[in-house]
């Protein structure tokens, strides 16, 4: 599969497909699958049975998964850019490539 350039935490904005444009946090990223889940993007309503945790059940809207080619990485500017690593003091860093800040 290989190494993702995005991690939890980040801020990403969507660049392709329906929620195009719209920003958020990386809540949690599935490496083996290439997918990131983003806070408020790919809202879906799922169909709850109740359990012991909501007895009541019913319609629950939730984030569902998103490819990762389909986000970008926003610089603390909230302009998007893509990823590099250097080595800095003698740790590897990732850092934005449009402003050269290590992210």
């Amino acid at each position: 599969m290989g190494k993702l350039k995005i991690k939890t935490g980040d801020t990403v904005r969507v660049i392709a497909g329906d929620h195009k444009g719209s920003e958020g946090k990386v809540i949690k990223v599935l490496i083996d699958k290439n997918k990131a889940i983003v806070e408020g993007v790919n809202m879906v309503k799922k169909h709850m049975k109740p359990s012991a945790q909501s007895p009541q059940g019913g319609i629950v809207e939730k984030e569902a998964l998103i490819q990762i080619s389909n986000l970008s990485l926003l610089t603390a500017k909230g302009e998007t850019t893509r990823v590099g690593y250097k080595m800095e003091n003698g740790k590897k860093v990732r850092f934005s490539k449009k402003s050269n800040e290590v992210i």
